[in-house]
């Protein structure tokens, strides 16, 4: 296997390797990203085996952590940090794995409350934004938001927001939709419905979704860390 700096690659043979342009691999050298490469006399870039290798994995780190913390990950292994990187894999797969429960709570949750009944609704049974906020673990400023929004929108005494069961049942299903990635745009389409008890199976559509995009990330983690291991291996000679 070509060593660190074996300078026997061009830069287009390193990018087709890789999947990517010749620019591109010259900015990935210049983040850090792919150590510094070698220079000819007449100052043309020579690559080596590890080039190749931190390009790929590079790009397996984009697809499950993003591009920002991609660069961190290799360039730690650059940096002679592996337990840092180390660290950082064990980090993201965390994440991941919060993902996932939070997947299922949600799924487990909204089908939960939807059924719920509410019967014999008093004014009494009403919340202020402070209670439901406190209930739910929420700033008030959440629930002004998600009203704004037309998410949950409380009925109005004397001016203050005053929360009625079904609509405390709406905000339990946003904040859980909320904590598993369900974004905004679509919770304001989708609200309407649930309200009536109706398109459930578009939440456990969306939330599949979620679920098969953990696990293309998590596959991409997975490659990610083989190609690391493989860098880490030139870098440190073995």
């Amino acid at each position: 296997m070509p060593g660190l700096n074996s300078g026997e690659l061009r830069t287009s043979a390193v990018a087709e390797r890789a999947g990517y342009s010749v620019q591109q691999i010259r900015n990935l050298e210049r983040d850090g990203v792919l150590p510094p490469a070698t220079r000819t006399a007449s100052g043309y870039r020579r690559y080596g085996e590890v080039h190749v290798r931190s390009a790929l994995a590079y790009r397996a780190l984009a697809a499950a952590v993003g591009p920002v913390d991609a660069k961190v990950i290799v360039r730690a292994v650059h940096d002679a940090s592996p337990s840092r990187m180390l660290a950082l894999l064990d980090a993201a797969h965390a994440r991941l794995d919060a993902e996932r429960a939070s997947l299922r709570e949600a799924r487990d949750a909204v089908r939960a409350i939807s059924g719920e009944p509410i019967a014999d609704v008093r004014a009494s049974d009403a919340m202020t934004v402070s209670e439901l906020a406190a209930a739910l673990g929420v700033r008030p400023s959440t629930l002004r938001h998600w009203d704004a929004e037309g998410l949950v929108v409380p009925d109005r005494v004397a001016g203050a927001r005053r929360y009625s069961p079904s609509q405390v049942r709406d905000a339990r299903i946003v904040h859980q939709l909320r904590a598993a990635g369900y974004r905004i745009d679509p919770l304001r389409d989708l609200m309407p419905a649930l309200r009536g008890g109706r398109r459930l199976q578009d939440v456990e559509a969306a939330l599949q979704a979620r679920d098969a995009d953990v696990t293309s990330r998590s596959r991409a983690l997975l490659d990610a860390a083989a190609a690391l291991s493989s860098v880490l291996a030139i870098v440190q000679g073995d």
